[in-house]
């Protein structure tokens, strides 16, 4: 039987370039979407399900997995990719905006897998890759609703993979560094307030030191080919980086103290 893979946030950036990665695989890709009636492209491949999935509707979540199933029979892999990041002032965000950060990064996340597990659990098989971030193992400024969905993202996982291991079924965490994605477009949820101008020197480091980083990002396919060694390499390694930035950034988070890396983020940012 072909394998089937069930990925969410595919309409751009890395979700889209691993729906193509795994149909060019030889895969079922079940690529879904809030809006699928605006795909044009993957609805043209074969073994294509496009279909819609909001990660903060339960209904919908619901019915693209019952979807999935009746039409290819089995869901062998979930990639949880559905997110952005939300970058500002504390002060600045609505509780509305910062509810709605954790229920897409977080809450999304876990309704989702909630609704993969039976159908894994009756198989006793299944890859479970969680979307993480360089971002959940380090921190930038104005960065506390993005970091905290992608520190949780972390601990869930690694906490998640000795429960699903009883049931045979693996959790992975792919960490991208900077990629060549719409993160600071559609992906991106800035809040900026200008009339608390004690954050003013701050604001300006911030999105000076940001601009750098985007010349260090890499295309979306890096991400995926890394996604698709996750799903089929048949190890139990937890994570994986994605990026020479990624491995930059891990490898100074683990060989730092708390005040080495907060002195290293301070100099990149000129603070």
């Amino acid at each position: 039987m072909t394998s089937t893979v069930l990925i969410t946030g595919a309409s751009t950036g890395i979700g889209r370039a691993t729906a193509m990665h795994f149909q060019k695989q030889g895969w079922n890709v079940v690529a879904t979407m809030r809006t699928p009636e605006t795909e044009t492209e993957l609805t043209n491949l074969d073994n294509v399900l496009v279909t819609r999935l909001d990660v903060t509707d339960t209904a919908s979540i619901d019915a693209a997995v019952s979807e999935a199933i009746e039409t290819f029979g089995n869901i062998d892999a979930l990639i949880n990719n559905a997110g952005y990041g939300a970058y500002g002032q504390l002060e600045a965000f609505s509780m509305e905006r910062i509810e709605r950060q954790f229920d897409t990064n977080v809450i999304g996340l876990l309704a989702v897998t909630k609704a993969v597990l039976p159908h894994m659990r009756a198989n006793k098989a299944g890859v479970i890759v969680n979307i993480s971030s360089v971002g959940g193992k380090i921190t930038y400024p104005f960065g506390a609703l993005y970091h905290g969905t992608k520190f949780a993202v972390e601990g869930l996982s690694e906490s998640l993979k000795y429960e699903l291991n009883e049931i045979g079924v693996v959790v992975k965490i792919v960490e991208p560094g900077m990629i060549a994605t719409d993160f600071g477009g559609r992906s991106f949820d800035a809040a900026i307030d200008p009339s608390i101008d004690e954050y003013s020197r701050l604001v300006g480091k911030f999105f000076e030191g940001m601009e750098s980083f985007g010349q260090e990002s890499s295309p979306a396919s890096l991400v995926a080919d890394v996604i698709w060694t996750a799903v089929t390499d048949g190890t139990d390694t937890l994570r994986y980086t994605a990026g020479e930035d990624a491995n930059a950034i891990v490898g100074l988070r683990a060989a730092s103290t708390d005040e080495q890396l907060e002195a290293a983020m301070k100099e990149r940012f000129g603070l």
